[in-house]
């Protein structure tokens, strides 16, 4: 059974996951978490952690993670289509029925071919776009051949080159098929662009070469009011479920893609699910026109390029505003571009791309359009930055789009500017003061009157809005920085006056909220050190911290009053000063020497030799393999 993603999201939101695990765990509240001694593995001390808000269950011990399904599968040894059946009946969302998905996707052919056409569907099928051996100096020399042209094309007749296959034997006529009808046009469109020298031109002056032609399917729709009729006589039904073909208010179809460039779209899997057409002549409004949704084809779940991203294997991804801009990135060697299908970006889009990176990039034009475009997109996707999520803005020069810019600056040079686009906070900071006078008292106020309003969009347990917060009252003069005093970073290098443990208590009194970043280390130090007495205490206090940044502070030292003396020792003697240069570097800085740490723990324990059976070592071992993999992707990353 095919499930498809959005019913899973939607049981999935439906379900109370510290509900679901209380009916198989005892669960006791710890501050911002649910914890419990893990059903996956023996142990006295809980350190198995529900998180309710991101629905979410973690063991620190053995590693075992997952969400509702996941617990569900491991615990009972089901199935995913078990499990799932016993969800869709506790939250009353239905599954698909198993043969709902090829009825939805099947269509009546017509047997009776209208006599003034000859071509059949099968001639697509059966004969595939031509192999044209382009010139390297000219991509398009080879259309040009009176010799290539007469030997496959009609010029007169668009249609003539599918006249040689025989008809349809109506005895043995079957239900059409969604995909492969979209993909059958996506050849014919293919084929019929040696016949405009017009959009021949356009591509050419665009800049294509004919490899990149012929990777992204590029092709042309002809002038002809009905021509998907012409070349799909027996598929009229499927091109109507598709919206490629329209009725009139007189009654009589037509085209929805004509005399237009063609760009064939791919979901995820690599299938052609819709296309979209650009006008050929500026003058005729609308320029673009995509595909309408259809049964095979959502534009609000789609980002153009994202499947041939993955083909190349990229690992940075790129939020564009256009199809050429996407396809100019990549033909000169920068794989992760994608777009949206016409339609403002989205929640979904940018979960999309998060998925296949906690950093993104967001491009837009330098102009007025594209500044509203990226406060729009700003808004939503505040909300979506968990903790490990990066954004980053890159804001075009006026008169330039990614396309045009890559072709004026070259590879090395827009990479350049591309790297150096400003971190998210860096954007929120000069978006909200170019309006404002932030050296008056009433400018800086109206900044962070506005910018309250934003962080209040940001995951309330998140590190990130008051990490935000705290380089905003900085950068304003509000506060000022902690002065450092010996010369220390985040690189496990200390002096002989600190130590490790002491860094990190170092980093928590003047950062409460990086605490989500340390909280692992509790199920991994002994308890009687002082950096477990002291995240137990942040374990507890955590929910009830103060929004504003200052006030945490005082909050933190009242908490761990009781250690006052040992805290006088430490916070003098470090230098967190890597951990005020921005938001999204404390917040980096403070992962990576979290999974550092509890690197060098499990290590230490195996060194050690303090486990008492077989199956310990080996949940150690396993262990220290999740972690190593994160800190090969820190590593990656950096």
């Amino acid at each position: 059974m095919a499930i498809p993603q959005h019913t899973i999201d939607q049981i999935l939101d439906r379900t109370d996951i510290v509900d679901l695990i209380g009916q198989r765990v005892k669960l006791k509240k710890t501050g911002r978490t649910y914890s419990g001694c893990c059903p996956f593995h023996q142990e006295k001390s809980p350190s198995f952690h529900v998180y309710r808000d991101k629905q979410y269950f973690h063991c620190f011990g053995c590693q075992a993670n997952g969400n509702a399904i996941r617990f569900l599968m491991d615990i009972d040894g089901r199935n995913f289509v078990d499990v799932m059946k016993d969800l869709s009946s506790q939250t009353g969302i239905e599954l698909p029925k198993d043969n709902q998905d090829s009825k939805r996707l099947s269509y009546k052919r017509e047997i009776k071919k209208p006599a003034s056409v000859q071509a059949t569907p099968a001639a697509i099928v059966e004969q595939p776009a031509p192999n044209v051996a382009f010139s390297s100096n000219d991509p398009f020399e080879e259309f040009q051949n009176d010799a290539y042209s007469e030997q496959h094309f009609n010029h007169n007749d668009p249609f003539a080159a599918f006249e040689q296959f025989d008809p349809i034997d109506q005895n043995t006529v079957q239900d059409g098929n969604l995909y492969d009808l979209l993909e059958n046009i996506a050849l014919y469109y293919a084929q019929q662009l040696p016949h405009s020298q017009t959009a021949q031109q356009y591509f050419k002056q665009r800049g294509l070469s004919a490899e990149t032609i012929q990777y992204w399917r590029l092709g042309y729709a002809p002038e002809d009011w009905q021509h998907l009729e012409k070349a799909f006589p027996y598929d009229i039904e499927g091109l109507r479920q598709l919206g490629l073909i329209r009725t009139s208010d007189k009654g009589r179809d037509f085209d929805l893609l004509r005399d237009r460039v063609i760009f064939p779209i791919r979901d995820p899997k690599g299938r052609v699910v819709g296309f979209g057409g650009r006008a050929l002549n500026d003058e005729i409004k609308p320029k673009y026109i995509n595909s309408p949704d259809s049964e095979v084809f959502h534009k609000n779940q789609l980002l153009y390029g994202l499947y041939e991203g993955r083909k190349q294997k990229a690992h940075d991804w790129l939020m564009v505003e256009g199809y050429m801009d996407v396809i100019a990135l990549q033909q000169y060697g920068i794989y992760g571009a994608v777009a949206t299908l016409g339609t403002a970006s989205n929640t979904e889009h940018l979960n999309i791309l998060f998925k296949q990176n906690n950093r993104i990039t967001i491009a837009f034009d330098g102009d007025a359009a594209g500044q509203k475009a990226a406060r729009r997109t700003l808004e939503i996707a505040l909300p979506l930055l968990n903790d490990g999520r990066e954004l980053k803005f890159f804001v075009l020069p006026n008169d330039h789009d990614p396309d045009s810019l890559i072709r004026r600056e070259g590879l090395e040079s827009f990479q350049r500017m591309l790297q150096t686009a400003p971190l998210l906070s860096e954007f929120i900071f000069a978006h909200l003061t170019q309006n404002h006078n932030s050296t008056s008292p009433e400018g800086k106020s109206q900044v962070m009157g506005e910018l309250k309003q934003l962080t209040e969009l940001l995951p309330k347990h998140g590190s990130y809005r008051y990490l935000l917060q705290q380089y905003f009252r900085e950068k304003l003069g509000y506060s000022r920085k902690w002065q450092p005093q010996v010369n220390n970073d985040a690189s496990l290098s200390f002096s002989t006056k600190i130590d490790a443990e002491e860094y990190v208590i170092a980093i928590l009194m003047n950062h409460p909220y990086l605490y989500i970043h340390f909280e692992p280390l509790r199920a991994l130090i002994s308890h009687n050190q002082l950096l477990f007495k002291i995240l137990n205490i942040f374990n507890t206090i955590f929910d009830d911290l103060p929004d504003d940044t200052e006030l945490s502070q005082y909050y933190v030292l009242g908490a761990c009053a009781n250690f006052h003396h040992d805290l006088q020792h430490i916070l003098p003697q470090a230098n967190i000063s890597d951990y005020t240069s921005s938001p999204e570097q404390a917040d980096k800085l403070a992962e990576d020497f979290s999974i550092k740490l509890q690197y060098q723990c499990l290590q230490q324990k195996i060194k050690s030799k303090k486990f008492t059976s077989i199956a310990e070592m080996r949940n150690l071992k396993h262990q220290i393999y999740e972690i190593d993999k994160k800190r090969s992707l820190t590593l990656l990353d950096d």
